[in-house]
């Protein structure tokens, strides 16, 4: 790999504009792009699609969208332990496993011709330019071609999570009054218990086996509803021609995506996407990783399209010519199918992309499998894992041939390059995964910004940062000052506040957000409420968010993400909320366990603990509680954290936190005052008991 100070952006990285003003640092650009920022994509690319044309003009008949049928569904009975009311109980519960067929392919060429037919079929249902099309579905080619068709008439759509609930698909769907929405036939009951709610409505689009008493239900909603699967849209659009569409096409300025954020507080905002935004972000990402993605590369496509980093990154795969294979979370690995193999050995991606929970899995099913093989195992692993972080010459390919090539295997055996963003990843997972797996670089954007921020490239391989600045944006950092983060300190740091072509002008009807100069300054820069730190080398560390700095009882504070980034690593750790009391010294968590590797760690130790018991009734139990605040305080010791930052005490719960329980977002992103009131009496008496 090569260094920082040999690589081809130069050293440092990042190269400062102008001079300072007093309480901000001055703006920085990659110091390979400081005379201009990006605000296109090469090859005269103004619009969403240009690239579709480009592509299928570029890439031809090669393979491009690629997915499984469910060739079978399998049922199987399994017997649950719950603890209920203080007594265990056994229920019997039925798991559904499917049997996928191999994948199947449909090349650039076919992909045009199917979103050219989408947009005939739209135009026939007479969806105007000014109208709004809803995609609530899981991510798929079919998502794409909706997507790709309305894109094709000027027509903007509106996106929501699969995992959103009646009341915030009811809202994303009246606030742009939605005329259409495409879902999946298994979200029809969803669809068909708000279609009534939302005036607007007259079309819904679908893929799958329909239940007709949905059908039904949307239909008896609305006078004139149509209901239509995508394959009658697209026979209904058969025999459309470009020329057709012509007069539909839409300009750099016009608005591609109304982007619903699965935002903590308050109902979704919609992130208003213009087709400049999205090509100005493709070409930054084509102009700094270019040289990294290769047409001949495999990439598995699995985040939810509703989200700006799976959204974004499609785009610019998809103009790099790269082969997609769609997966579902359900199938990716062999344990959630029968009879077939898991999604990510089926297609063996070389790319790979996704968010810290999937990483932080990832690891930890590495290294169950690994401590499930004994002590010996065990010790040749991590043995393994000791040469590979020295770089020793010889030694390093030896150990990847006999140690982590079955770990590799795992994933297809191919994956060369992933990806990581969404959320701070903790170091400890991304250097294991990049010394065991596969290099993970990481990067820091949000919806607002079209994803683009800054992204490592592999070049500048380290941990603790979201790397260089995307060249179609600019970066300065804002004083702090009442949590000591400055422009002066010895590594600068403060706010990010973001300024370029990739970054919107507004959200949807949501004037009083928009005129708001805590959010949208009057020159342009949108302020992140993160809190970032300039390196030496140019690279940005995101080190904080604004608005979960707690100010303890002694007057300092602590950043609650931050740590739970780190404590999440931690093996006993599935997932973590870390709640402070400002009348408290430390912070104390609500945890979720890691079931196998809590069990495994149990064998080796007594404390009173049975492994084989029930999770609830190890949950209850205080030695289990005071073993997984020592393991997580010995990994906060490890990275550097004071006292102040390490847990008082923690409260282990079973129940898994879901969109459905209010308990995470749509994008999993923990709802902090929400478990905060659900777990209110378990935290004051952690607190009353000091």
């Amino acid at each position: 790999m090569a260094t920082a100070s040999k690589s081809i952006y130069g050293f440092p990285g990042s190269a400062q504009i102008g001079e300072s003003i007093p309480g901000e640092t001055p703006v920085r650009r990659l110091a390979m792009t400081k005379e201009a920022l990006t605000t296109k994509c090469p090859h005269g690319i103004d619009t969403v699609c240009d690239v579709l044309d480009y592509a299928a003009r570029t890439h031809g008949t090669k393979d491009a969208f690629g997915w499984r049928d469910v060739v079978d569904v399998h049922e199987e009975k399994k017997e649950v332990k719950k603890v209920v009311d203080g007594k265990e109980t056994t229920e019997t519960k039925t798991w559904k496993y499917f049997q996928l067929s191999d994948y199947k392919y449909m090349s650039f060429i076919q992909v045009k011709e199917a979103a050219v037919e989408v947009a005939g079929g739209l135009l026939k249902l007479d969806i105007q330019k000014k109208d709004i099309v809803n995609i609530y579905a899981a991510t798929s080619p079919n998502w794409q071609l909706i997507s790709h068709g309305c894109n094709l008439i000027g027509t903007a759509i509106a996106t929501a999570y699969e995992t959103l609930g009646e009341s915030g698909l009811q809202h994303s769907l009246n606030e742009p009054e939605c005329v259409a929405i495409f879902t999946n036939a298994e979200l029809l009951n969803v669809v068909a218990n708000v279609a009534a709610k939302v005036p607007s409505l007259r079309v819904v689009l679908y893929d799958g086996e329909a239940k007709q008493e949905h059908i039904d239900k949307i239909k008896a909603g609305h006078e004139n509803m149509q209901v239509l699967s995508i394959d009658e849209l697209r026979k209904l659009g058969k025999g459309t021609s470009a020329e057709d569409l012509k007069d539909r096409r839409p300009g750099y300025d016009d608005v591609s995506c109304i982007m619903y954020t699965s935002g903590t507080t308050g109902a979704p905002k919609g992130v208003v996407i213009t087709h400049g935004n999205l090509t100005a972000s493709l070409g930054a990402i084509y102009q700094l990783l270019g040289h990294h993605l290769h047409s001949d590369d495999v990439f598995i496509a699995y985040l939810p399209l509703a989200h700006i980093l799976e959204f974004i990154v499609e785009l610019a795969l998809f103009f790099v010519g790269m082969t997609f294979g769609y997966a579902r979370v359900k199938t990716l690995t062999d344990a959630s199918v029968r009879n077939c193999v898991g999604d990510i050995r089926a297609l063996k991606p070389t790319v790979m992309i996704g968010v810290p929970a999937v990483w932080e899995m990832i690891r930890k099913g590495i290294a169950a499998k690994v401590n499930s093989g004994g002590t010996l195992k065990k010790n040749v692993f991590n043995g393994a894992l000791t040469i590979k972080k020295a770089g020793l010459p010889g030694l390093s390919q030896l150990v990847d041939a006999a140690v982590f090539n079955q770990v590799k295997q795992a994933t297809g055996g191919r994956l060369r390059l992933a990806f990581s963003g969404g959320a701070a990843l903790s170091a400890e997972t991304q250097e294991f995964l990049s010394v065991a797996l596969v290099t993970v670089i990481q990067g820091y954007g949000l919806t607002e910004t079209c994803g683009m921020c800054a992204i490592l490239p592999p070049e500048f391989m380290q941990y603790n940062t979201v790397g260089l600045p995307l060249p179609s944006v600019e970066i300065k950092l804002l004083d702090v000052p009442e949590a000591g983060y400055r422009s002066t300190n010895e590594l600068p740091q403060g706010e990010v506040l973001i300024r370029g072509a990739s970054v919107i002008k507004g959200y949807y009807k949501r004037d009083d957000l928009n005129n708001d100069e805590t959010i949208f300054t009057k020159d342009g820069w949108f302020r992140t409420g993160d809190v970032g730190q300039w390196n030496p080398d140019g690279t940005l560390r995101i080190i904080d968010r604004i608005k979960n700095l707690v100010k303890l009882r002694q007057g300092e504070y602590i950043a609650l993400e931050r740590l739970e980034s780190i404590y999440k690593s931690c093996n006993l750790v599935a997932n973590i909320c870390v709640h402070a009391d400002p009348e408290a010294s430390q912070p104390m968590a609500v945890i979720i366990p890691h079931s196998e590797h809590l069990r495994h760690t149990l064998e080796g130790k007594d404390i009173g603990a049975d492994p084989k018991a029930p999770l609830p009734e190890l949950c209850k139990n205080k030695a289990v509680a005071e073993l997984v605040l020592k393991e997580c305080n010995a990994l906060g010791k490890k990275n550097g954290f004071k006292q102040m930052e390490l847990l008082q005490a923690v409260v282990l719960t079973p129940e898994e936190w879901t969109p459905e329980s209010g308990l995470v977002t749509a994008a999993q992103k923990i709802q902090r005052k929400k478990i905060a009131e659900a777990f209110k009496d378990e935290i004051k008496a952690v607190y009353r008991l000091g």
